[in-house]
């Protein structure tokens, strides 16, 4: 699948088959952590976060992976029951990043929803 619409970029995620794309703005390493959630959490601190954006993702071998790009390299998995879930994103520190790298740090939050679009609930204002 080829990645890199407009809306794809602006929204800072990519939504394929059995795929999600989150455009991050550094290049080199950076910081982050996954949380599967049983349900959607309700109370998102806007404050804290750059950007925060939602996409649906299909996983019907019930494995979910965090690959790098471009090596495809597994950085990380976990076993979840088959099913689709719901994904949100929250970007901060993204002014940090100067060149290759900075203090850029990424929350994914995981639940099971049947809702698959992508929805922008802060955009990242330049």
């Amino acid at each position: 699948m080829d990645f890199g619409t407009n809306e794809e970029y602006i929204s800072r995620l990519a939504i394929g088959q059995g795929l999600l794309a989150v455009y991050l703005e550094c290049y080199g390493d950076f910081s982050g952590e996954v949380k599967i959630l049983e349900r959607e959490e309700a109370a998102i601190d806007f404050d804290k976060f750059d950007h925060i954006v939602e996409g649906g993702l299909n996983v019907p071998s019930g494995l979910v992976q965090i690959l790098d790009c471009p090596n495809s390299h597994v950085e990380w998995e976990m076993k979840v029951p088959p099913g689709k879930y719901r994904a949100r994103i929250y970007s901060s520190n993204l002014a940090s990043v100067i060149g290759d790298s900075g203090d850029d740090y990424y929350k994914i939050e995981l639940w099971p929803d049947t809702n698959l679009e992508r929805k922008v609930l802060k955009q990242l204002l330049r």
